[in-house]
């Protein structure tokens, strides 16, 4: 099956719900149906050996929340936070995650038909990113695949 095929067959409705945001001058997009929460940018406490992209941890509301910061994990100029800044509490198979955006743009309802597959052009880093590309008006918006933003868990041989 296609990707563009498994797109569409992953939602039998004829219209989707995302939310769309902005990292620097670009326009990404999550299913709603991830989102949680939306809230702004809060300080995180660094962990020792994460990976470059992982800010570190926040509290939100007695649970520790990892936050990613999607420009450096897609490649892109890390942003220095301000108070301008967005984290976008997602959940992603069974773990909740934090994603610090620039900002959130709007809530897009977008049929099928508008929904593209990943150019064959692009490098299977961009593609392991971004799911597919929605045309909204003249603008091009990345469907970021949430599965891969996260680092592969490591499993330990003890059971705790």
């Amino acid at each position: 099956m296609t990707q563009a095929a498994e797109l569409i067959h992953e939602h039998n409705d004829n219209t989707r719900e995302f939310v769309s945001f902005r990292i620097g001058d670009q326009e990404y997009c999550v299913d709603i149906m991830s989102v949680r929460e939306i809230r702004g940018w809060t300080p995180a406490t660094a962990v020792p050996h994460a990976p470059h992209y992982v800010r570190g941890v926040i509290n939100l509301r007695g649970a520790v929340l990892p936050i990613v910061d999607l420009a450096s994990r897609l490649g892109l100029e890390p942003p220095k936070p301000t108070q301008r800044h967005v984290i976008i509490v997602t959940q992603v198979g069974e773990q909740i995650v934090g994603l610090l955006v620039d900002a959130v743009s709007d809530i897009l309802s977008i049929t099928d038909q508008k929904l593209q597959p990943t150019p064959d052009v692009a490098s299977e880093t961009a593609k392991a990113f971004v799911k597919g590309l929605l045309t909204v008006d003249d603008r091009m918006i990345r469907y970021i695949a949430l599965e891969s933003i996260l680092p592969a868990r490591e499993t330990s041989s003890m059971n705790i």
